[in-house]
């Protein structure tokens, strides 16, 4: 079978179960990873990954044009807005993931006003975590928590084209101003001279003096948390799109030339043996095909279509990590990683489309 055939029957076989997941899980969300090749499903629209499933539901629609899928996907903004409006957990960074898939895509394919204005309220919110003098998004948590306070993490960076685009929709710059400082507080301080990242750093909330830089699903402080190095890779080429700086894109591609090539990397790139992680790789390849490596993005994407995807279950993609130090989520499918990995058979088989971010 050649690459173009596989990469066609992969994308078969992730809408394939698509639609079987449409059928299980109606108007409600999966929980973050499965459990016995299942997703649990989730009481609520809680947590930072609900957004990835309505993510995915776009992502059919794109390849297919089925309404269906359209339909589906339009039906879960009004949880996202009363999401929102109601202040349900929402005090996390990630409100970027969460309202860019659900919300910003819904409301640029179709206008849906309850999109837009969801958006912006979560778009406020996510500015409202701005610690200054720091110039960070605080990552977790109330932003009086003394354990959380000043703290961010190297997945911010996909959160930020929630505020370039409210900036673009109102006029505000604000939004795009606390976004571009952030993205250049990570690029000083979370990314290594070596090209690594850490996946969490602190500030000092009052005097904005960097202090340290830790790991919370990493290995070790100083090791290279594997899903962290492939937001790096991502994260920074979007605030490079959205800012045209040439900062982003060389930080972009010194996260690539870090990344392992031709395959799908351990948990944490420090290791030589153990789980690996698929989520990981999903993510990088996403990254790599946005920074016009093609050949590596294909090598990587080549195992997971022949190795990691699912033939059966719930996920499309088997064996991620969500957090091995805390046993959460380990040798499981996850909901993102079924997610990037259907945004990279999309970019691989759609050519001009255009991402979400």
């Amino acid at each position: 079978m050649t690459a173009i055939d596989a990469t066609a029957a992969a994308v078969t076989a992730a809408l394939s179960t698509i639609d079987a997941n449409l059928a299980r899980f109606g108007d409600r969300y999966p929980d973050d990873t499965t459990a016995g090749d299942r997703y649990p499903l989730r009481p609520a629209n809680t947590g930072w990954t609900t957004s990835f499933w309505p993510g995915m539901l776009w992502l059919a629609h794109d390849l297919t044009g089925d309404g269906k899928y359209l339909a589906a996907a339009r039906g879960h903004v009004r949880s996202f807005a009363s999401r929102v409006a109601g202040r349900v957990d929402i005090d996390t960074h990630d409100l970027g993931f969460l309202y860019t898939l659900s919300c910003v895509t819904a409301y640029r394919r179709t206008g849906d006003e309850q999109a837009r204005e969801a958006a912006l309220a979560a778009a406020g919110h996510l500015l409202s975590r701005v610690l200054e003098p720091a110039g960070i998004i605080q990552a977790w948590g109330d932003l009086r928590d003394p354990a959380q306070r000043g703290r961010t993490i190297i997945d911010s960076l996909m959160n930020t084209p929630l505020l370039f685009w409210a900036s673009a929709e109102t006029g505000d710059r604000r939004y795009a101003s606390a976004a571009r400082r952030h993205a250049e507080q990570l690029r000083d301080h979370l990314l290594r001279p070596d090209g690594s990242t850490y996946h969490t750093f602190y500030w000092d909330a009052e005097t904005g003096a960097p202090l340290r830089g830790e790991t919370e699903q990493g290995y070790a402080d100083d090791s290279c948390w594997a899903r962290g190095q492939a937001w790096g890779i991502y994260g920074f080429f979007l605030n490079h799109r959205h800012t045209g700086d040439p900062s982003f894109l060389e930080a972009a591609r010194r996260c690539a030339d870090h990344f392992p090539d031709g395959g799908v990397p351990y948990w944490d790139l420090s290791l030589v043996d153990g789980e690996r992680d698929s989520s990981a790789a999903a993510i990088a390849v996403c990254g790599l095909l946005a920074l016009g490596r093609d050949e590596e993005a294909g090598r990587i994407l080549g195992a997971l279509i022949s190795d990691y995807a699912s033939s059966s279950g719930d996920a499309l993609l088997r064996h991620g990590v969500y957090d091995k130090p805390k046993g959460i989520g380990v040798d499981e499918g996850t909901l993102w990683g079924d997610y990037f990995y259907l945004e990279a058979l999309t970019r691989v088989t759609r050519p001009g489309w255009t991402p979400p971010w």
